[in-house]
């Protein structure tokens, strides 16, 4: 089934490079129509036959917008014929290899393009050719140079923040191709109102990434597609969500609760809550260029080590500065709740910045996501103020790689690690530890095959192995909101070539009341640039 566009397009092609030079000698008899026989120069041919400037052919580049550039060109190319009427232009355009071959085999002598100096065009050609136009170049410019992008959730809080409109520069990194050509304009991966695709992924493309002016630099914000995301819940309020965990979570379920019983027959639980899933709500798979767009922050390069202790992140076992904005959860003791009102005014704190809150005998106390600033702030407006522990999450399957093993049960959001990264090049010996952490980059994103065998040998590609050497890099992204962000340490490594762009300007800001408990925008934020 995924060869017949390639067939078709081909196909297209061929009558393309048999027509043209016939069509040039009608035009002019002394013109070297061999020209027109010559694999993308044919296209130059084409537009000087329809009278169009040449840099149309540079939208012929572009996946995705070169299929309508063509549709309008093979009409184009009609017209300039003489084939003007209604039933005409619809053959050219949705048959075209149809109508170029007619077209060779006909008579019909060269007019030029349509001349509207006498004739008024119609209304709904005028809007047609405006939209087919404003199209091209804004899904061509969307495409390679810049797109918008919203901040959905608080992850990145304190230093992006929910309700920021962020401009992603595609040419920093360089512009990746799309692989599913065939897309709505302007939609991401679901039209407007439900979750019906808004693509087909009968026809794909290869991974291309064209060059860009720098590489993914420590602390860049950047946008990438969700590596989890490669299945979906067909559920609005799951769709977003990680796949993979939220089966996990259903599997411990079946196993009465209990993770250790989980963790005994781990793919047996998972596949009962991968049928019941593809049941109701229904499962839907979804290309690269087709998962949802998670924005954070990148602390880790390919080929260093990763880790983190007592909520200091270190690289290749050296504690690093922390990036501006970092915010932690901590446990904040108000004497009464007038104190705790005047203190959220102070320090200007929203809803978001704010977790359970209890009574106690000394007050109140409230869990509070803040800024090292905030917590200075705070020291001199609350009864005290201490760090919250997450040791509660150890041992639990939520950290990455997601396994039962000594080691991992005690990892947590604030203790994790080392993680060697993924980097072009590197070989690492295929230990058990290492087949932990590198089993789906090995599977899922490099496409290799593993096998391990009941006597502990390891096939790679049906070869035994006992190492693996990256064909790509990766990189390791944690929100800003280290205790509120579901990043890198719970679901691994960002492949290269999952890597959108980076997020450069915040160009518009608005707050909301639910979550922040006043609607206004944030003037102070237009047209920032993103730290």
């Amino acid at each position: 089934m995924t060869l017949i566009p390639w067939i078709l397009l081909l196909l297209a092609v061929l009558v393309q490079l048999f027509t043209l030079p016939v069509l040039v000698g009608r035009k002019d008899p002394d013109a070297a129509g061999w020209k027109g026989a010559i694999p993308g120069w044919h296209f130059f041919v084409w537009l000087d036959l329809i009278q169009r400037p040449w840099y149309w052919a540079i939208f012929l580049l572009v996946p995705g917008i070169n299929l309508i550039m063509l549709t309008v060109m093979h009409v184009e190319l009609g017209l300039a014929f003489g084939r003007r009427s209604t039933k005409d232009q619809w053959i050219m355009g949705a048959l075209p290899w149809w109508g170029l071959w007619e077209l060779r085999q006909g008579q019909e002598a060269w007019v030029g393009k349509r001349d509207w100096t006498k004739t008024r065009k119609s209304t709904a050609r005028e809007w047609s050719e405006a939209l087919i136009w404003a199209t091209v170049v804004a899904g061509s410019l969307r495409m390679l140079i810049v797109e918008p992008f919203t901040i959905p959730t608080p992850s990145m809080e304190g230093s992006m923040l929910v309700g920021d409109y962020l401009i992603v520069s595609k040419t920093s990194y360089g512009p990746k191709l799309p692989r599913t050509p065939f897309t709505m304009p302007f939609v991401h991966n679901a039209l407007p109102g439900g979750l019906t695709p808004s693509y087909t992924d009968w026809f794909s493309l290869p991974n291309l990434r064209l060059p860009g002016f720098r590489d993914v630099e420590r602390y860049d914000a950047v946008v990438f597609s969700f590596p989890h995301g490669d299945t979906v819940y067909v559920d609005p309020n799951l769709v977003g969500h990680d796949y993979y965990a939220l089966l996990r979570r259903d599997g411990i379920r079946r196993a009465g609760g209990d993770v250790q019983t989980f963790a005994l027959h781990p793919d047996r639980y998972m596949d009962e809550a991968r049928a019941a899933a593809a049941k109701k709500p229904g499962l839907r798979a979804r290309p690269v260029d087709k998962m949802e767009n998670y924005v954070k922050r990148c602390v880790g390069l390919p080929g260093e080590s990763v880790s983190v202790v007592d909520g200091q992140l270190h690289i290749d076992g050296v504690a690093v500065e922390n990036p501006e904005g970092l915010q932690k959860e901590y446990r904040v003791v108000f004497s009464s709740q007038a104190e705790a009102q005047q203190a959220f005014r102070k320090l200007e704190l929203t809803k978001l910045d704010l977790g359970p809150v209890s009574a106690i005998p000394e007050g109140i106390a409230a869990v509070m996501a803040l800024t090292e600033a905030e917590v200075a702030g705070m020291e001199t407006l609350a009864s005290s103020v201490e760090p919250m522990s997450n040791s509660h999450r150890r041992g639990r399957l939520e950290m990455f790689p997601n396994v039962w093993d000594d080691e991992f049960n005690q990892w947590d959001p604030d203790n994790f690690g080392p993680v060697l990264l993924p980097k072009q090049g590197l070989t690492v010996e295929l230990t058990a530890r290492n087949l932990n952490l590198y089993r789906r980059w090995i599977t899922a994103y490099e496409h290799h095959t593993l096998e391990e065998l009941p006597n502990g040998d390891v096939l790679v590609d049906g070869v035994p192995s006992t190492s693996f050497t990256f064909g790509m890099n990766g990189y390791w992204m944690m929100g800003d909101n280290r205790h509120r962000s579901a990043d890198s340490r719970m679901w691994g490594f960002v492949p290269e070539d999952h890597i959108v762009g980076r997020a450069t300007v915040t160009w518009f800001s608005k707050q909301n009341e639910a979550q922040h408990g006043e609607s206004k925008i944030r003037w102070d934020r237009m047209m920032r640039a993103v730290k």
